[in-house]
């Protein structure tokens, strides 16, 4: 019988090319505009505690209508039915937009492209990006294909997997910022001992638990 580890090779093996397009596709994001990018940040702004086809499904229906990028907090609560909290996330998606916004215009990759490192420029986002943390500042950086290998999307899924896998002796209860970098640590350790990048990996470990290459 196949180890855990040879079965996440396995699965590495017939997904790896969709893996890989999908990470091009993040990697080409920069190259879109501010309002696309800001959309992605509105995406994982939405994504704790609900599900990511939910969270991209209220995001792509305010972009479609224009409100992600005009409408208020309330308006944009009314296509958040299917996002938990969705009013309370409507009013970050609201003040982030606002602190990316100079003389009327986002200017979002403008900020963005002045981190060199992925690590600072997600200690600023969960610092200042109301309903960002450690988890979903490391998934938009990681979404606009600028993590660089470096970061984890800690989530349930990918969480269950690495304990499967033996990285992890439990799932911590309470993921602490400390906690946190200690698992990426582990992730990274065991993303060299498996021969799969970490960006890569943090999609086979979700993709295993749901089925799909998503976002």
């Amino acid at each position: 019988m196949a180890t855990l580890i040879e079965q996440l090779l396995e699965q590495y093996d017939k997904r790896k090319d969709e893996i890989r397009r999908r990470l091009f596709e993040f990697r080409q994001m920069m190259n879109e505009g501010n309002e696309r990018v800001f959309a992605e940040l509105a995406f994982c702004i939405c994504t704790p505690q609900s599900k990511a086809t939910a969270a991209w499904n209220a995001i792509n229906s305010l972009m479609n209508n224009g409100l992600l990028y005009r409408g208020s907090a309330e308006e944009l609560g009314g296509f958040m039915n299917a996002v938990r909290f969705g009013k309370n996330k409507a009013k970050y998606i609201v003040d982030a937009r606002k602190k990316f916004t100079v003389d009327g215009k986002l200017q979002i990759k403008e900020f963005l492209q002045s981190f060199i490192d992925p690590l600072e420029l997600r200690e600023w986002l969960k610092e200042n990006v109301k309903g960002l943390g450690m988890k979903e500042s490391s998934h938009f950086i990681r979404n606009i294909g600028l993590s660089e290998n470096q970061l984890a999307i800690l989530d349930v899924h990918v969480l269950k997997n690495l304990k499967e896998c033996g990285v992890l002796e439990r799932i911590p209860k309470n993921l602490t910022e400390k906690e946190y970098l200690k698992v990426e640590g582990k992730m990274k350790e065991f993303s060299k001992q498996v021969g799969i990048s970490m960006d890569e990996l943090d999609m086979l470990l979700w993709s295993k638990e749901t089925g799909m290459i998503f976002k």
